[in-house]
């Protein structure tokens, strides 16, 4: 493992009808299992929705989910931990694109300690690899807990 892909979050997605009681009825399969959400976004098109999320038990996740009907899959995210004031945001969009690397999505959240910016990245390990060289400083699932 390089040390790129050690800061490689597994995000699960779960891709559903955008319908009353879709979100309750994961939710609730996440519950059921005692699975924690860490972070979570959702994106909708043409009556579908996927919500993208951080959970302390991905792999658990997935198999209830799936258990479950739900179509699910495993991306693969970086978290970053960014200035929590102006131009935090700025700093790492523009490290990523001078190196040529397109975020495709992103999400956030604060939490004690910091801003976090969750991106999915068409160069993932790459990208995790300029950003520790440059100093940033990238959380791993263990830390992001």
């Amino acid at each position: 493992m390089t040390a790129g892909e050690s800061y490689l979050i597994k995000q699960i997605s779960v891709f559903s009808e955008n319908r009353p009681g879709r979100l309750a009825a994961i939710a609730a399969a996440l519950k059921e299992e005692e699975i924690n959400i860490l972070a979570f976004s959702i994106a909708e098109a043409d009556g579908f929705g996927v919500v993208r999320a951080l959970v302390d038990k991905p792999d658990k996740a997935y198999a209830k989910l799936s258990a479950r009907g739900f179509n699910v899959a495993f991306t693969d995210v970086i978290a970053v931990q960014m200035r929590d004031e102006p131009g935090g945001l700025f700093e790492v969009a523009t490290l990523l694109g001078t190196a040529g690397i397109n975020i495709e999505y992103a999400y956030a959240y604060h939490s004690r300690d910091a801003a976090v910016l969750i991106i999915r990245v068409d160069r993932a390990a790459d990208a995790a690899k300029v950003i520790k060289e440059m100093g940033g400083k990238l959380l791993s699932t263990i830390t992001i807990q």
